[in-house]
């Protein structure tokens, strides 16, 4: 039970609860030109998929014209964009990868 003393005010300790950062989802869009193996290459060297994960995305990407890589933070989703569109320049290939919140 909480006391009083004449000069001190007891309050009740604070409930704030902080929501957790929001998440983006990292998505690959599709062309007509960037090979298929090398989507998949991006799909394991930059989101650690395996063989089958990164076939699997890949052919959603071409079927469904978008496929998504990964849910991650902000500041890690716009990361893993940035490598990708790098990665996809330096090799001459105009594949696009954005983020979306989740």
């Amino acid at each position: 039970m909480a006391t009083r003393h004449q000069e001190d005010t007891l309050t009740a300790p604070d409930t704030t609860r902080l929501k957790p950062p929001p998440l983006f989802k990292v998505i690959l869009l599709n062309d007509d030109y960037t090979p298929m193996d090398f989507v998949v290459h991006i799909l394991q060297k930059f989101f650690g998929k395996t063989q089958e994960q990164a076939t699997q995305i890949m052919l959603q990407v071409h079927h469904d014209g978008r496929g998504i890589c990964g849910v991650y933070p902000a500041d890690i989703a716009a990361t893993k964009v940035a490598q990708v569109t790098s990665h996809a320049r330096q090799h001459q290939h105009p594949l696009q990868c954005v983020m979306e919140e989740n």
